[in-house]
């Protein structure tokens, strides 16, 4: 890993096209930085049938799974469930240097435009916000509604790409 390297989070959620964030992921590993993943559990369900990857439901599985996978180094990857509060991604004590949600539901991203934090991605992007960090959503649904344009809008105006 590039020395001090400060590491990039990734949301995998729901949407379809889960191959991005395996591509993103994928990338980041080759590059050496250091990754903190987050899979939904929806995108669970999406990467099993847009993928050839069986990824584990745990996270401790699951890590060993794409760190092998994807070579990477020891320690490089760390993979944090649903239900882990205490992610270093979930704190603004320790917040990673950026964070992509790829893809990003609709639904994903009205949470985090609307600061409900009902999970570690929600309240990971919310401290990507807060501690004016880079943060990245690409979208994959649609046609869009107004709804989700105003969610775009006001998750812009706060500092992340949309």
């Amino acid at each position: 890993m590039p020395e001090g390297a400060a590491p990039v989070a990734l949301a995998i959620t729901g949407a379809s096209g889960s191959a991005y964030g395996l591509r993103l992921l994928e990338c980041l590993l080759a590059a050496r930085r250091p990754v903190y993943l987050m899979v939904s559990q929806a995108a669970q369900v999406v990467l099993s049938m847009e993928s050839d990857l069986q990824v584990p439901a745990r996270p401790v599985e699951a890590e060993a799974f794409l760190s092998a996978h994807f070579g990477a180094a020891p320690g490089q990857l760390r993979v944090f469930g649903r239900q882990q509060w205490t992610a270093p991604v979930a704190s603004g004590s320790n917040p990673p240097e950026s964070m992509v949600v790829c893809p990003c539901t609709t639904g994903t991203l009205a949470s985090i435009a609307h600061g409900i934090c009902d999970d570690p991605i929600d309240r990971a992007a919310d401290v990507m916000l807060k501690e004016r960090r880079k943060l990245v959503l690409l979208s994959r649904e649609t046609p869009l509604s107004a709804i989700h344009l105003e969610n775009m809008l006001k998750v812009t105006r706060a500092g992340a790409v949309a």
